[in-house]
């Protein structure tokens, strides 16, 4: 719930409320979860189903308001990561509190919010009922470690019209392939294609032309994913970290690379590996293995 975090790829956190469910193999060594065990916001601790989530102060909420006015000074993007310690799209959190945040949000155009969720099956029921209408100041995301849940939620993700749509990756918890949903494809008939491909040429555009949105006999196209983060666990809370093979990484890059995608690996975290016949310990002085100078190559 600050104006500066360590969180590489935000530039601000703010968390309208605090407390979560674990629904996930992700949630297992949660941060978040330690934090509010740690901190006991607003004197109780926030996690579990039935268990009351924390709406935090007035003040807090107020603070959006003033890097609005700066971020519209400096005319650079500011990207604010809502809810690090909560769901946006959690069940167990009153739904008038998620229609402030988003009354929050259109007030602060200045402000890219990036909506990050392990429930992303549950936004289109709980976004706003003006959804699609604007909102451009927002990216929506899905949480994803392993790839069952990258079967599952992707497709979810991509059926949510938004400015900008990305996945977490992180923790990364097995080899995960991206490509099909890096690439453009058809939301008629499924079909992933590169552009030019013949067989969908009537679909998709060529060249450095832009895709359009209707006409085409099959349906619309989609763009595919905009972004992609990659990381490996942190320890927490006395938990070790579970193993990041490298190789999951130097995968998901290339995958991005080759459909232009962007792609940010934020950090190897606190068990990684490189395979070379066995599993040899990557060792970084980093205790998250977050400074890309040990690792970039």
């Amino acid at each position: 719930m600050a104006e500066t975090t360590g969180i590489a790829w935000c530039d601000s956190t703010f968390n309208a409320w605090i407390g979560c469910t674990e629904v996930s193999d992700g949630c297992t060594n949660c941060y978040a979860r330690e934090l509010d065990k740690r901190h006991r916001y607003g004197g109780a601790v926030h996690w579990g189903a039935g268990v009351p989530r924390y709406r935090t102060s007035a003040a807090n909420w107020a603070k959006p308001l003033a890097w609005d006015k700066k971020a519209a000074a400096s005319g650079k993007r500011w990207l604010v990561f809502t809810n690090s310690l909560a769901d946006v799209f959690d069940n167990e959190v009153d739904p008038f509190w998620r229609f402030e945040l988003f009354t929050l949000i259109c007030s602060t155009p200045a402000l890219t919010w990036l909506l990050l969720s392990k429930r992303i099956g549950n936004a289109a029921k709980m976004l706003p009922d003006d959804w699609g209408k604007g909102y451009e100041n927002i990216w929506l995301g899905a949480s994803v470690v392993n790839q069952p849940e990258a079967d599952r939620d992707i497709p979810k993700l991509l059926q949510m019209p938004a400015a900008k749509r990305f996945v977490s990756y992180e923790p990364a918890l097995e080899k995960v392939e991206f490509t099909s949903w890096l690439a453009p494809h058809c939301q008629g008939c499924g079909a992933h294609r590169a552009r030019g491909d013949e067989d969908h040429a009537i679909i998709f555009s060529t060249g450095d032309e832009q895709y359009p949105e209707q006409g085409y006999p099959c349906g619309p196209v989609d763009p595919g994913l905009d972004w992609l983060i990659v990381g490996g666990e942190s320890t927490q809370g006395g938990a070790k970290a579970r193993p990041f093979d490298l190789a999951w990484a130097r995968s998901t890059v290339e995958q991005c690379r080759a459909a232009g995608v962007a792609c940010f690996v934020k950090q190897l975290g606190s068990n990684a590996f490189v395979t070379r016949g066995c599993q040899i310990p990557y060792r970084t002085k980093d205790r998250a293995g977050g400074n890309p100078a040990e690792w970039e190559e």
